[in-house]
């Protein structure tokens, strides 16, 4: 069972929360300006007006903040998002680790699921199941202890609670320890980042940064927006301020990365005696602020951001066909002046929306570019990786340790998979501002683009030949020698029968012990040589076919990145496009139709403009900008 959290709140806490702003009256307001705007839209006939503000609408009521918790194993990351919701929400023992990722947030009950994968035996096709499971199971699927090796094929599991930290959006995500850059979780940790707002790197006390953490965390800077470092169990080791100062130096030496150090055990205690002394001792409280503030309160101002564009675009739009209407009808000898003034804007958005427009040039062409420069940087680290394999066999026999060859080959095409897909994901968002940046001169609302996402990449790569020990029996070992050492006997015992001895003889059966060795050495080699090569070809196999289907899968998903670009920009075109053509349209009409209830209709107009403009009043100021990467 989930208790009911009952964290005490400081009262310098509580007191700011009641003279700060309500942010939730805040969003309500605008969900109704939102509302208001789309059954304007609607009633005026522009339904693609309208269904741009139910986009809007749903991303204000959805935002989904994800904060992604990695680490190493066994650093304390399951406890850690524990302490913060007060609940028993992940697998936390002292010799299971986490095998799936596991998100926790915000339900008026308590629930929890999973994501199960099945595979048709028949067509292949694998399919993805939504179930729901008891609270009290979920360690059975998601810890190494209940599904070693992920043996339940489990996608994810979702764990939903009633807790404030979490009723705005917020979604903590407990990840499988990386074990540093070579660890194949790493790939699948390192994916999830470029979907997430914020990461916490937790490391415990006991030791500084390994060198594999350092650059896990250089790596999670490039790909993520927002990243902090959590250090964990202050409670276990007396000299944790030592590798506090320690590991700070590390995170300047990286960049500007805050770093907070905490106590789960405190805080998990401070929440059941309800001592605020204890929870201010556990460190938490500057953790639990970071996130209000740097996370959810910066993924507030994103959205926010994003719905007063929409708005201020559809409001615009929608006026512009009104005005054009009414002055055409109160100035008819201006209407030929605005007549041309819209004909030339409409030949304007022609050419916007056109396939040589400069922002679909730019993203066509940088899609291209990408897709070379992606394939010359996946085929240039994987070819470092095979000549070191090549030289690892060369250098001695590979069929006693092949096991630990694949063991190497495995992590280090994790490794170098890994370093494209940053890469690649660093260039697509580049790409993506670059054309945003051609396409208005403001600020425009991109789409979620996750071309950092490498679950599943090397599902799809068979598996390393097995190759032959070279362990012989001691049958084929007699064999090999009596094979050799025939001729040495038979040619040897014929010489000395001329002398009248017989063909076995001492001198013969030395003769056939020297040949069958040399025999026996001779086979071994050529065996070696032979399982040499065999390696070799395995090797340049492997690294073919994780060329093969790694570089599809970026090209499909750089492909991706240009069809959300295009048709998210191609709308928005399509939009203004029609914008314009309807003021036209409503202009000459206007201006070559006399009707009788020309007064009726005027007054008509001005109320609706009238309407339109009371709406904008009400639309806030666009929030000040961050000058730190923005992802949606």
């Amino acid at each position: 069972m989930v208790e009911r959290e009952h964290t005490a709140i400081p009262e310098d806490q509580q007191a700011n929360r009641r003279d700060a702003p309500d942010p939730g009256a805040e969003k309500s307001a605008m969900m109704e300006v939102v509302r208001d705007v789309g059954r304007l839209a609607e009633a005026s006939g522009r339904a693609d007006l309208a269904r741009r503000m139910q986009q809007t609408q749903a991303r204000l009521v959805d935002p989904d903040i994800r904060v992604i918790v990695v680490g190493e194993f066994k650093q304390g990351k399951s406890k850690l998002i524990n302490a913060l919701v007060n609940a028993p929400a992940c697998a936390v023992d002292d010799d299971i680790a986490t095998s799936v990722p596991t998100a926790v947030g915000y339900a008026d009950e308590p629930s929890a699921w999973v994501l199960e994968q099945h595979q048709d035996p028949v067509t292949g096709a694998a399919t993805v199941e939504r179930k729901q499971i008891a609270l009290e199971e979920i360690s059975d699927f998601v810890s190494e202890r209940g599904n070693p090796r992920n043996e339940r094929r489990i996608v994810s599991a979702e764990v939903l609670l009633p807790r404030e930290i979490l009723r705005g959006g917020l979604k903590l995500v407990d990840s499988p320890g990386v074990g540093g850059m070579e660890s194949s979780n790493a790939l699948a940790t390192l994916s999830a980042l470029s979907s997430a707002h914020a990461v916490l790197l937790v490391s415990d006390a006991s030791q500084e940064y390994t060198e594999p953490e350092v650059q896990f965390l250089k790596h999670a800077m490039r790909i993520s927006p927002n990243v902090a470092a959590v250090l964990a169990k202050t409670d276990l080791y007396p000299s944790w301020r030592e590798i506090e100062q320690i590991d700070r130096g590390h995170l300047r030496d990286a960049g500007d990365v805050p770093m907070f150090s905490v106590s789960s055990d405190l805080r998990l205690l401070a929440a059941e005696l309800q001592d605020r002394a204890l929870n201010d001792e556990s460190g938490f409280p500057a953790l639990v602020t970071h996130l209000r503030r740097e996370v959810l309160g910066r993924a507030e101002v994103i959205h926010e951001r994003s719905a007063v564009h929409d708005l201020v675009s559809v409001v615009e739009q929608l006026t512009m066909s009104l005005r054009s209407e009414l002055n055409a009808i109160l100035h008819p000898e201006d209407t030929p002046r605005m007549i041309a003034q819209l004909e030339t804007a409409k030949v304007r958005a022609d050419e916007f929306r056109g396939r040589s427009a400069r922002w679909q040039v730019t993203l066509t062409d940088g899609v291209a570019d990408l897709i070379a420069d992606m394939e010359h940087d996946l085929r240039d680290r994987l070819r470092k990786v095979q000549r070191e394999a090549e030289d690892a066999i060369e250098q001695g026999d590979p069929g006693p340790i092949w096991d630990q060859i694949t063991e190497w080959l495995d992590q280090r095409v994790a490794t170098a998979v890994s370093e494209t897909f940053v890469w690649t994901d660093e260039r697509s968002r580049w790409l993506s501002e670059e054309v945003a940046e051609l396409f208005s001169e403001g600020e425009a609302a991109l789409p979620a683009i996750d071309v950092g996402d490498t679950q599943g990449v090397l599902d799809p790569v068979e598996d390393i030949s097995v190759l032959d020990s070279g362990r012989l029996g001691a049958g084929e070992r007699i064999y090999i020698g009596v094979r050799g050492s025939y001729g040495g006997v038979l040619m040897v015992g014929l010489a000395t029968g001329l002398i009248g001895m017989t063909l076995i003889n001492p001198l013969s059966l030395l003769a056939g012990v020297l040949v069958g060795r040399r025999a026996y050495r001779e086979d071994m080699s050529a065996r070696l040589v032979r399982r040499k090569q065999e390696a070799k070809g395995h090797v340049r196999r492997y690294i073919d076919e994780v060329t093969f289907q790694v570089g599809k899968q970026l090209k499909d998903r750089l492909r991706l990145v240009q069809r959300a670009a295009r048709d998210h920009f191609g709308t928005m075109a399509e939009e203004l496009h029609r914008s314009l053509s309807d003021a036209l349209v409503t202009a000459k009409q206007t201006a070559t139709t006399y009707t009788s209830k020309r007064d009726q209709r005027v007054a008509q107009l001005q109320a609706q403009i009238r309407q339109l403009e009371a709406l904008r009043a009400e639309i806030p100021e666009l929030p000040p900008a961050r000058t730190e990467a923005i992802q949606q």
